[in-house]
């Protein structure tokens, strides 16, 4: 599990592509602290696992399911990425529950300063805006973000300076692809408020409803 806190920019230093698959090599410094191999690292959000260790650098296997759901389809050499480790079970929980599934990939519309803050509009697919609302969590590129507003076919985030200085959407222009993930929690409660499977020739309603979920602070 991660939180969508970035602890550093890595560097992409080399893509060996395969068939249905890629091995990234990735240069690095903070996230390489008690790091082992099989470790995992979120790199733009998408949860990957330490395959080799090098002085400064780290591996990590792509395979065909990650590259058809991420932007990392078309990552080049010399990219920077975001990178986090796995959350220590006594670390503090700066973001949201990040799991480091990508739910799907947002393009980037139209960015603009607002005072101090800056402002990204991001395209979204239904299936992935379903699960954005107003002053929840999304997590771009693997950052920890607050949603300020949703259109109907589109999302927006204000972001301070510190974020934009300490990530990679600093290089991100209009037209750049995202990768997304939406808030888990908000997946989990539309699986339980679905009836469950029939059962021996039994109907089974679910017992989660609108009024228990407002009964019990929801």
């Amino acid at each position: 599990m991660f939180t969508g806190i970035v602890e550093e920019m890595g560097m992409l230093e080399q893509v060996q592509r395969g068939q249905h698959s890629a091995v990234l090599t990735i240069r690095a410094d903070k996230v390489l602290e008690h790091t082992k191999i099989g470790d995992s690292i979120a790199v733009n959000g998408i949860c990957l696992t330490v395959t080799a260790l090098s002085d400064g650098h780290f591996c990590a296997d792509v395979m065909h399911e990650t590259l058809n759901r991420s932007a990392l389809s078309g990552i080049k050499r010399g990219t920077h990425v975001n990178l986090e480790r796995a959350m220590a079970a006594d670390g503090r929980f700066g973001g949201h529950i990040v799991a480091g599934h990508v739910d799907g990939v947002g393009k980037i519309l139209s960015t603009r300063r607002d005072d101090t803050a800056v402002w990204y509009t991001i395209e979204a697919k239904p299936h992935v805006l379903r699960y954005i609302v107003e002053k929840g969590s999304i997590t771009i590129d693997g950052i920890s973000l607050t949603v300020a507003t949703v259109q109907e076919t589109s999302f927006a985030v204000s972001i301070i300076p510190h974020t934009q200085e300490h990530t990679v959407l600093k290089e991100r222009r209009e037209g750049d692809l995202v990768n997304l993930e939406t808030d888990i929690i908000g997946k989990y409660v539309e699986k339980l408020m679905q009836p469950a499977p029939q059962t021996e020739g039994k109907e089974q309603k679910s017992r989660i409803t609108k009024e228990f979920l407002e009964q019990y602070g929801f």
